[in-house]
């Protein structure tokens, strides 16, 4: 059974959180999403090829590892895009105003959420 409301509203119940969605990269559709302060359809598509070429690029340098996250740091805002372990073509993406937002603690709850998530 799913979780997904449940744990991207867990996401944004976190202070200085504006909004978090479940994005499908192979197809740059948004999966889910809870929040407000941000337009997640166009964002999803948006960030659907920043994940693309993050992955394009490490396959083509030969780099063997696995992405924890992709920080994109704005003058008022942090977006964050974790990919799943578990579900590969799937990526968490939350969003937090950079003023009210503890990156550190955003980082490890978006870490939590993805571990967690059910599909």
């Amino acid at each position: 059974m799913s979780n997904l409301n449940e744990t991207l509203n867990d996401l944004v119940s976190q202070d200085g959180s504006l909004c978090a969605a479940l994005v499908d990269y192979t197809s740059g559709m948004l999966l889910g999403s809870a929040g407000t302060g941000v337009d997640l359809e166009l964002a999803a598509a948006g960030n659907t090829e920043v994940m693309r070429a993050k992955m394009k690029a490490m396959h083509a340098l030969g780099i063997k590892d696995s992405i924890d996250d992709i920080l994109i740091t704005l003058g008022r805002q942090y977006h964050i895009l974790r990919p799943s372990a578990k579900k590969p073509g799937l990526f968490l993406y939350y969003v937090l105003d950079k003023s009210r937002a503890n990156l550190a603690l955003a980082r490890r709850k978006i870490q939590d959420a993805e571990q967690s998530l059910v599909v």
